[in-house]
Formats: structure tokens, C-alpha cells, sequence
């Protein structure tokens, strides 16, 4: 019997798991690489200082959300990953694009901290959220419909995962739309939704309802 290539491709979930943890460490480096300190030329005395660094405020705002983004995003990835008894060919390379929109995050926070009052800049930088959650979302169901879970992994989990993305990225459209009224009011709207996402689960723990 012939054996084709791709059913031997992409079948090593640590590899995967590896690529992605260096991908998603280099594009959280590269976040702050945006911000830098204000030139020495300009500061005359440190009333100076403190006004060059509150221009800075838009964007260390930008990379403290994109920080918790990406943060949020690879916890979803690992999780799924946790989940998955194999991966095929097809499903790495869902992941691989998904990495891919989680290198453009640096690009995209450094246009919205650049443009912080512009609409387009705000809209780009929910594009490539709302990839990144649709990505993780074909990830799992595709793994579902291919067979690639662990016999652990039952309808009542496949619905929370599903869930989660779904609702998560509603709040982020809402978010985007916000833009409609300034992007003052969208930018704190996602701010609070990755807030909620990074806190709430410990709040849960200890405030169980």
C-alpha cells in the first residue's frame, strides 16, 4: 500500500506547542520595542520629562492590551492543545496561520498607539483579534469534525470552548463598533473585556456563585 506524505506531516503536538511558545515570546518582545524613551536633546528639566512621558501614555496603554491579548490568546491555544490526542497536517497549518496573526499583533499595536484617535487604526487592531479568535475557532472545529481529541474531551468541553471564543469575540466586535462614538470608547470597552478574561476565572474560584 502507498503511503501518502501529508498523513505522515504534522502529527508532533510538542513540536507544535514548541514553535508556538518561541512565536508568541518574540511577538510579546516585540511589543515594547514600540516605546521609546524620549530623546535626551529634547528634555530641558523634569517638567519636560513628565510631559514627554505622558505622550507616551497611548502607547504603553496599546502594549499593556496587546500584552494581555496575546497572553489571553495563548492560554486558548495551549488549552485546545491539551485537548487534541494528535494533530494532522491541516491542523498545523491552521496553528501556523494563527501564529501568523499573532506576529502581525506588534504591527498592529504600534498603528493603533501611532493613531490612537484614528478609526482605521482602531478597526485594523480588532482585525487581527477577531483572526486570531476565528483561527482558534476552525482550530478546534476541525479537530472535532477530524477525530483528533481525546476521549476526555466531551460535548459539555467542546461547548465551553466554543463558547468562550464566540462570546469573547462578540465583546470584541461590540468593542470595534464603539468606534462609531470615538475610539476613547472602544479602547476602554476591549480593555475591559481582556481584563475580564485574565481576572475572572480567579474571581470565580473564590466567589463561587
Amino acid at each position: 500500500m502507498t503511503m501518502h506524505y501529508n498523513r505522515l506531516a504534522g502529527r508532533n503536538l510538542d513540536r507544535l506547542a514548541a514553535l508556538s511558545d518561541g512565536v508568541f515570546a518574540v511577538a510579546m518582545t516585540l511589543l515594547v520595542l514600540d516605546i521609546h524613551v524620549p530623546a535626551h536633546d529634547l528634555i530641558q528639566d523634569e517638567a519636560g520629562l513628565w510631559q514627554a512621558l505622558i505622550g507616551l501614555a497611548p502607547r504603553l496603554l496599546t502594549y499593556l492590551m496587546s500584552f494581555v491579548t496575546l497572553g489571553i490568546f495563548w492560554l486558548g491555544q495551549q488549552t485546545q492543545l491539551n485537548y487534541f490526542a494528535r494533530a494532522d497536517r491541516d491542523l498545523v497549518w491552521i496553528h501556523i496561520g494563527f501564529l501568523a496573526l499573532v506576529s502581525i499583533m506588534p504591527l498592529s499595536t504600534a498603528l493603533l498607539g501611532g493613531f490612537v484617535t484614528y478609526r482605521i487604526a482602531l478597526l485594523a487592531y480588532w482585525l487581527n483579534i477577531a483572526l486570531l479568535g476565528l483561527a482558534l475557532y476552525g482550530s478546534w472545529r476541525y479537530a472535532l469534525r477530524s477525530g483528533l481529541l481525546q476521549d476526555d474531551a466531551t460535548p459539555e468541553i467542546s461547548a465551553a470552548m466554543i463558547r468562550r471564543i464566540v462570546v469573547a469575540q462578540t465583546f470584541y466586535a461590540v468593542g470595534a463598533a464603539l468606534c462609531v462614538l470615538g475610539t476613547t470608547w472602544s479602547i476602554a470597552f476591549i480593555a475591559l473585556v481582556q481584563l475580564n478574561y485574565a481576572v475572572s476565572p480567579r474571581w470565580r474560584r473564590n466567589h463561587p456563585r
